[in-house]
């Protein structure tokens, strides 16, 4: 996954470097009350089904700050919550989301290891559960930019998403549609810095995902850009979240928001590293 991030950035870089989009500031992100940000990769999903209502519930009962959910679009062109192009592995049915109704995707049962049944649930469910409990960060896979949109502020909720973008187009298209909507990709691999000066230059974001060099972290950070960085995997630890801290990154994304936060509050790290001298 990660390298496909780099190759979009690669590719918007390449399409839009003739683009000057000027001297942007940087919009605000979501508020947060806790100064080190949390995550939760798909909702809190070892055990509720990942990207459904329970999960990103389970996430706020946890208070993790943000919760990352994935867009895609039906047959009959509603947004709806699903990772996969395809509802094979994660449902009770089989085909691609984009092939499949809103009707038909409400009969299918998300697979579950509690035993109970769940749902594929609309953008706009999501959008009224997470409403002023918990900020979006929102994978946007396959959908209408200006669609989504709509819906987010129709939702009221303008203030409590960050756009993660996976193809090119999508930029400009955020850009045009919504331009005081925070934006965030991966940059290029083994960037150097006067580099990612350049390419912010040309494509202004808000954050990052993919950044692990405490020079280029902190860089960043002087730009206004925060960077959150990817450590979901199933042997997530404290030595790696101590490790991903120590670069000094704003916050992480993982698969284990419960384990993770009780590890910052017992180390009293929930408000992130404390800085010598202050």
């Amino acid at each position: 996954m990660m390298n496909c991030k780099t190759n979009l950035l690669v590719l918007v870089f390449s399409c839009f470097a003739l683009i000057t989009f000027g001297q942007r500031a940087v919009a605000p992100l979501p508020k947060c009350k806790n100064g080190f940000i949390v995550i939760a990769h798909r909702g809190s999903h070892l055990v509720k089904p990942e990207n459904s209502i329970a999960a990103i519930e389970e996430a706020i009962e946890l208070g993790a700050d943000y919760v990352e959910i994935d867009l895609r679009t039906t047959r009959d062109g509603h947004l709806v919550l699903i990772h996969n192009e395809t509802v094979d592995h994660t449902t009770s049915g089989k085909g691609r989301i984009q092939d499949l109704s809103l009707d038909e995707v409400a009969k299918l049962t998300l697979n579950a290891k509690d035993g109970h049944l769940y749902s594929i649930p609309s953008f706009r469910e999501a959008l009224k559960v997470c409403k002023n409990r918990i900020n979006i960060y929102l994978d946007f896979k396959e959908a209408d930019v200006a669609q989504a949109y709509k819906e987010i502020k129709a939702a009221g909720m303008e203030k409590q998403v960050l756009v993660y973008l996976n193809k090119a187009e999508q930029y400009t298209l955020w850009r045009v549609v919504a331009p005081q909507m925070p934006l965030m990709s991966g940059l290029p691999k083994l960037i150097k810095k006067e580099e990612m000066i350049t390419f912010l230059d040309k494509m202004p974001l808000e954050a990052t995902d993919n950044i692990s060099d405490p020079t280029l972290v902190a860089a960043l950070k002087e730009s206004g850009l925060s960077v959150f960085l990817d450590v979901q995997m199933a042997d997530e630890d404290p030595v790696k979240w101590k490790a991903a801290m120590d670069k000094g990154v704003q916050g992480v994304q993982t698969d284990h928001p419960e384990a993770l936060i009780r590890y910052l509050k017992t180390n009293d790290l929930r408000d992130g590293l404390k800085v010598s001298g202050l």
